[in-house]
């Protein structure tokens, strides 16, 4: 007897066959489903099919709607600088973010998974950042940034450094550097959970066998750790590189943009093209969203294409 006759066996063959019709009526799916649906329709599908509307026509105020094709396109590929120098910021944003934020989540993880002293509070204090909103994390360091009474500067002067004081947010060579050293201070500790979660999950048959091989630990770490973390290695860049091609709240909260567009980025640029320039026109900011949308989806197509496990692990 199978176990979902045993389960339905106590109310007899009609109660048995009430329940089946219960579990299987369409009309109880979707009134239990409607609610959901209505919002994700409202507030994610409805926008989202409404930007695509907006990208081929010139939106003005008034109700004013014309259709202007690809116009939108042509005009952001070809006679926009400002919108390829914040593509250009964006993508050293995300290469450089991306790369640090999950290699040095790596080490952190190794680093508690050694087990040293104080290894729960080192864990909290990594942590920590990751439960700050934008807006306290943005503030916070916009006063360690401060020229004259900021902490990055005091320090440099107490250690004798002080020639290398900076404006460092008002510099337009070191603003970008700034805000991502601040971002990924943020988000280095919920890479290190991910991947100590990672490294607990291993079979600690397969690392025992290692240390009786006499396996050194960075051969352990190149061929038997990394190795097996990979789906999780691959997991983490992408999120990392889909959230870091989209930041706005830090750069919005730390710079604005400035200072002379040195920390522009794409989502930046289309909230000012939207409500900050007074443009009057929703067409164009969302021409620029609908094709950098396509160039996310592009390349995370492509890295969940080239970074796939293709052979599978057995242990």
């Amino acid at each position: 007897m199978t176990l979902r006759a045993r389960l339905l066996k106590p109310f007899g063959r009609r109660q048995a066959s009430e329940v089946d019709a219960r579990r299987v009526a369409p009309g109880t799916l979707i009134l239990f489903l409607a609610p959901a649906l209505l919002v994700y329709a409202g507030f994610t599908l409805y926008p989202v099919l409404r930007t695509f509307y907006n990208s081929v026509h010139t939106m003005r105020p008034h109700g004013v709607v014309e259709y202007v094709g690809l116009a939108n396109f042509s005009a952001l590929v070809g006679v926009d600088p400002v919108f390829w120098k914040a593509v250009g910021n964006t993508a050293i944003f995300t290469i450089v973010a991306t790369i640090a934020d999950v290699l040095g989540g790596l080490l952190l993880a190794l680093c508690l998974f050694s087990r040293p002293p104080f290894a729960k509070l080192l864990r909290v204090v990594w942590f920590t950042p990751v439960l700050m909103s934008y807006v306290v994390v943005g503030i916070v360091w916009v006063w360690i940034y401060d020229y004259d009474w900021g902490l990055a500067n005091l320090v440099l002067r107490s250690i004798g450094l002080g020639a290398f004081e900076q404006s460092w947010l008002g510099d337009p060579r070191t603003a970008l550097w700034s805000v991502m050293a601040t971002h990924i201070w943020k988000w280095l500790g919920f890479n290190m959970i991910i991947f100590l979660a990672a490294l607990s999950a291993l079979p600690g048959e397969v690392l025992g066998a290692a240390e009786l091989d006499n396996c050194g630990w960075l051969a352990k770490l190149v061929y038997i750790v990394i190795p097996m973390l990979r789906p999780t290695i691959v997991n983490l860049l992408v999120l990392s590189f889909v959230g870091k091609m989209m930041i706005f709240d830090l750069i919005w909260i730390m710079t604005g943009g400035g200072p002379l567009w040195s920390t522009e980025t794409v989502s930046t640029y289309v909230y000012k093209r939207a409500f900050d320039w007074n443009t009057f026109d929703l067409g164009y900011p969302s021409a620029i969203a609908v094709l950098w949308f396509i160039i996310i989806l592009a390349f995370v197509m492509l890295m969940t294409r080239l970074l796939r496990q293709r052979d599978k692990l057995e242990f």
